[in-house]
């Protein structure tokens, strides 16, 4: 099948804080789903969110799903 032609897009965002190696228990990973507009925003989003893990506002970047 042939690529969506759609604008606006649905993309998850992830924490880039969150401990992923085997250093620290690893609790979760905090991630967000929102849209956006193709056209307008061709590069990948940084939003500042709340994470529950590390219990502040942190950077999520658009992760590839």
């Amino acid at each position: 099948m042939a690529k969506s032609k759609e604008i606006r897009v649905t993309i998850y965002s992830e924490c880039i804080d969150c401990p992923r190696n085997g250093t620290e228990t690893n609790r979760g990973i905090s991630r967000y789903t929102t849209q956006k507009n193709r056209r307008n925003t061709p590069i990948r989003l940084e939003l500042r969110k709340f994470c529950r893990y590390c219990g502040g506002c942190t950077i999520h970047k658009e992760i590839k799903k």
